[in-house]
């Protein structure tokens, strides 16, 4: 982990393949450094989204992984920030504290995705990815279009109840179906979405919203 004082020469040596890690558990910023070292990233952390305000002009390429609840301001008070300033920067959700209210209003504020902890390498490493190549919005959001256009139409009913934090036994009741049945529309809705989590649904259906496309809405 790079010491803070250090942190402003950091920034001016960047590559496109910078995190900045704003967290205020020492053990995760440590643990998640070595991981994404490893991966081939160079890592930049902050222990309050403070820290991160004092060098929020210099930064302009990368990618933030940012949590949620700490001292002083929030992440979704950082996300906004960021926004307000006009800095770009993709953001990835990392928290112990979070529901679907929550995850909503950090995707439809423009995260890439938000991840509760404890959380798979895996899936960490993969929304990294998928960040980093959010270069070409256009060409996601039209792959996210074609797979809007293979729901059926009980398929994005069932899904507007989901995203909107809803459990299979309402939404059984409210459409007058078998829970089974719920289920089974849920899961083909995730599987031609490509969402691999709730957050990654809502997600993909804020972009087809925002890009007037035919997803429900939330």
């Amino acid at each position: 982990m790079q010491p803070f004082a250090k942190v402003s020469q950091a920034v001016n040596a960047q590559t496109d393949k910078t995190i900045y890690l704003v967290d205020d558990d020492p053990a995760v910023c440590h643990s998640l450094t070595i991981l994404l070292e490893a991966s081939g990233y160079s890592v930049q952390t902050f222990t309050a989204a403070d820290g991160f305000m004092e060098v929020i002009e210099d930064v302009r390429e990368g990618i933030m992984l940012l949590d949620q609840r700490m001292t002083g301001i929030t992440g979704l008070e950082l996300q906004a920030e960021l926004k307000q300033r006009g800095i770009e920067l993709p953001i990835i959700f990392i928290t112990g504290h979070g529901d679907v209210p929550m995850s909503v209003k950090a995707i439809k504020a423009g995260a890439i995705n938000f991840l509760m902890k404890p959380f798979s390498n895996e899936i960490l490493l993969k929304s990294i990815k998928e960040a980093f190549s959010l270069t070409n919005v256009s060409r996601i959001r039209t792959e996210i279009w074609k797979r809007c256009r293979s729901l059926t139409d009980r398929e994005r009913e069932v899904m507007e109840y989901v995203i909107a934090g809803k459990p299979n036994g309402i939404i059984a009741e409210r459409l007058e179906i078998s829970t089974r049945t719920i289920e089974v529309h849920r899961s083909r809705a995730m599987q031609k979405m490509g969402a691999g989590s709730l957050a990654d649904l809502v997600r993909k259906c804020t972009l087809c919203q925002e890009s007037a496309l035919p997803c429900p809405p939330n």
